[in-house]
């Protein structure tokens, strides 16, 4: 599976209102936190959304991009982006959909979307992974900050 820590994660996406987006285009410069959401209409995938951008200083200040990944068209995501004032990328698949890419599957008799984040470090290998069937369960603040620290930790020695 290619959320796996210690493995890399080369998604070729498609920014909404904008073009391409490549993960290895940020090897280098950033680290990258790609949080996958259920659906737009998620609530809980919403709330996420809401807290990653409460967080917006202090994951920049750690040097950690955001991206929003969604299974939805363009034009939907688009629409959401605009109405809910998302700062982050918000990207779809370039074919198909990045949750297919990456390898988040519908579980649940095909009903449900997997969702969760994955942290990608400067070099696009995985730190860490949280995936879920429950969307409830797919963002937790403190695992994130433990493992953008350990990130950080490891930049220092």
């Amino acid at each position: 599976m290619p959320l796996e820590i210690g493995s890399t994660l080369n998604l070729q996406l498609r920014e909404v209102g904008g073009g391409d987006l490549d993960l290895t285009d940020y090897r280098g410069t950033s680290n990258v936190f790609v949080y996958f959401m259920r659906a737009l209409s998620c609530a809980q995938c919403n709330s996420a959304v809401r807290t990653l951008t409460t967080q917006q200083d202090e994951l920049a200040a750690a040097g950690v991009q955001v991206i929003v990944a969604v299974p939805e068209d363009e034009a939907s995501a688009t629409a959401w982006k605009t109405k809910r004032g998302v700062p982050f990328p918000v990207v779809i698949g370039r074919g198909g959909t990045a949750h297919a890419e990456a390898g988040l599957l519908r579980k649940v008799f095909g009903a449900i979307q997997q969702s969760g984040g994955v942290l990608l470090d400067k070099e696009g290998t995985v730190r860490y992974s949280h995936i879920s069937t429950n969307p409830g369960a797919s963002y937790n603040k403190a695992d994130l900050a433990a493992a953008i620290d350990a990130l950080s930790a490891g930049a220092a020695a």
